[in-house]
């Protein structure tokens, strides 16, 4: 099944279309921010809307755009809108024409209090701490930050080895927006063969709180119907830079199904929604046959998924709680 003769069905109708890296999360006040990767990955465009079933027919502004040559001139892929250290910041990766794969995170500062309507101003790449020799050295994105027990952390995929190149997670502290206060631990590399389908990849985590639980999602392989998603979690309380803390499940918690019409689901958020309850925002296409370069095909869209949780309290992402916006 290519693009030309997919299967409609009641659950593979997007919520936004063509945007892949979906990120969603709640305004001050009420109402919703989205933005995710542009098709063009030139730009990084957001928009806003109360209820949450406006926004697909919401206009957009876009904050950013890419520069002409040199880094963050290729690429500009999966922007994150955050409010930390009293402000919002946008982490997003992006690459250099001269060296495409040459891709870094970076991070954007709003100098006012309305991302919507104030100006952004860049504050380059992300920083290291003065002693981590290793991070962002290489092939390194899909940044996200959350608060735990109130202090800031940061999580990122990176690319390393020789050879085969793996791509883990690893997580830090923050000391600003823009650096970590500690050197790099590395959080879940590929163990198993559904992490390794086309690359050995870990990448696109996102932080979920429920029940005493810290819960981090991430997604695995390339980006075809074999995409899926994993998760691993740790206890409230616990040191969340001791890897002995986090158990990582054996098998994906969300990946293709046939029957539903939805394939190479992944790359997600979490947020709530207008009663408060838990939902994962992820992108996904409605076929599985990719025609040229996955990378640019432009129909990976954003899903909205109504969570539910076991009697362990352990999320359930369960396909038939597509949740429709109309």
């Amino acid at each position: 099944m290519n693009c030309n003769d997919f299967k409609a069905t009641e659950y593979n109708t997007p919520f936004i279309t063509q945007r892949a890296d979906p990120f969603l999360c709640q305004r001050p006040g009420g109402g919703y921010y989205f933005l995710g990767s542009v098709p063009e990955y030139d730009r990084i465009a957001l928009r806003q809307a109360d209820p949450l079933a406006q926004l697909p027919g919401a206009q957009e502004r876009v904050l950013w755009t890419r520069h002409e040559s040199g880094p963050q001139s290729l690429h500009i892929w999966a922007p994150e809108l955050h409010y930390l250290f009293g402000g919002w910041y946008i982490y997003y990766a992006a690459g250099d024409k001269d060296d495409e794969w040459a891709i870094r995170p970076y991070v954007l500062h709003c100098k006012g209090d309305d991302p919507m309507a104030d100006e952004w101003e860049e504050l380059g790449m992300m920083h290291a701490a003065a002693d981590d020799e290793f991070s962002f050295h290489a092939f390194s994105l899909d940044m996200t930050v959350f608060e735990a027990d109130g202090v800031p952390y940061c999580i990122w995929a990176e690319k390393v080895g020789v050879g085969k190149q793996i791509s883990n997670l690893y997580i830090g502290k923050l000391s600003a927006a823009n650096e970590l206060e500690t050197v790099q631990v590395l959080l879940t590399t590929p163990d198993y063969a559904w992490e390794r389908h086309g690359f050995w990849v870990n990448e696109g985590p996102a932080v979920l709180f429920h029940d005493g639980k810290i819960f981090v999602t991430f997604s695995a392989s390339d980006t075809g119907a074999a995409y899926c998603m994993g998760e691993l979690w740790a206890k409230v309380g616990d040191d969340l830079l001791d890897p002995a803390n986090w158990t990582k499940k054996n098998r994906p918690v969300l990946a293709t199904d046939w029957e539903k019409g939805i394939f190479g689901p992944g790359h997600n958020c979490f947020t709530k929604d207008e009663d408060g309850a838990d939902i994962c925002v992820f992108h996904a296409r409605q076929y599985d046959e990719i025609i040229g370069n996955p990378l640019y095909d432009p129909n990976r869209h954003a899903m909205i998924l109504r969570m539910e949780y076991d009697a362990e309290g352990f999320p359930v992402f369960d396909l038939s709680n597509i949740r429709s916006i109309a």
